[in-house]
């Protein structure tokens, strides 16, 4: 049984060596708690569509993908990497099992579209009342809409990032072009500007999901709101930074 950090870094100087299977199965093991601790922050956006055991499957194998690909020499974090590869592989099965039904998908596009058209037109941020104005319908079903599409909006927004990014490449991978590289770090300004351009509470949930990894309920908790609110402001949130992302052209 492997406890000690010099233990685990022992396994990767051997596992280097030789790569085989029994030694990666070893370090596999170590770390299988790395993917549920990616999978719980996860769960409760997908809980509803897929089951956990799945995930932590998808997991599993963005887990291998992870050991296979890293280079103890890069003095980059294993946990760091293997946990942008776990999610990245969680969100391609996921992707691939198109879960988020047609309607719901028309539903989440025409948001963005009339957000964006009003943002716009307005050239400020723009008030629930004015989107559900232009939408044709009351507040509280543009809220309820707002919840609807929210896990689809992570996953979204999530998906086209990691597609650009390739972060898990980037932090282990000498093979970048220095073209690659500047793309990576105007992306990172893209994001600082967008996030920046958010409402304060926007900011603060953006900033203790993403950053503190705090669950929805800890967030509503801590600015006095409710899990369902939170969501509906963190979707709110998502598409503002994709339609930021879309204008500087980041995002397709």
């Amino acid at each position: 049984m492997i406890q000690k950090n010099d233990d685990i870094r022992e396994l990767w100087i051997r596992y280097k060596k030789d790569r085989s299977t029994e030694l990666r199965n070893e370090i596999l093991i170590y770390y299988t708690g790395l993917v549920k601790r990616v999978v719980n922050r996860m769960i409760t956006k997908y809980n509803d569509y897929i089951d956990v055991d799945d995930l932590i499957g998808y997991g599993i194998f963005g887990l291998i993908d992870a050991i296979e690909k890293f280079d103890i020499d890069k003095g980059v974090k294993f946990e760091t990497y293997a946990s942008f590869r776990i999610r990245g592989s969680i969100i391609d099965q996921i992707r691939e099992q198109d879960w988020v039904p047609r309607s719901l998908r028309t539903k989440a596009k025409a948001l963005e579209e009339s957000f964006e058209e009003l943002q716009i037109k307005l050239g400020r941020p723009v008030e629930d009342e004015e989107l559900a104005d232009h939408m044709g319908i009351t507040v509280e079903e543009l809220n309820k809409l707002m919840g609807q599409i929210h896990s689809f909006s992570i996953l979204s927004l999530d998906d086209q990032i990691l597609e650009i990014v390739k972060a898990p490449d980037e932090l282990t991978n000498g093979s970048k072009t220095p073209e690659e590289h500047t793309m990576v770090g105007e992306l990172k300004s893209a994001l600082s500007k967008a996030i920046d351009s958010l409402l304060e509470n926007e900011r603060k949930i953006v900033s203790l999901y993403y950053f503190e990894e705090l669950t929805l309920k800890e967030i509503g908790m801590i600015i006095g709101v409710s899990e369902s609110r939170v969501s509906q402001l963190h979707s709110r949130a998502l598409i503002k930074l994709k339609n930021s992302l879309k204008r500087l052209e980041i995002l397709e």
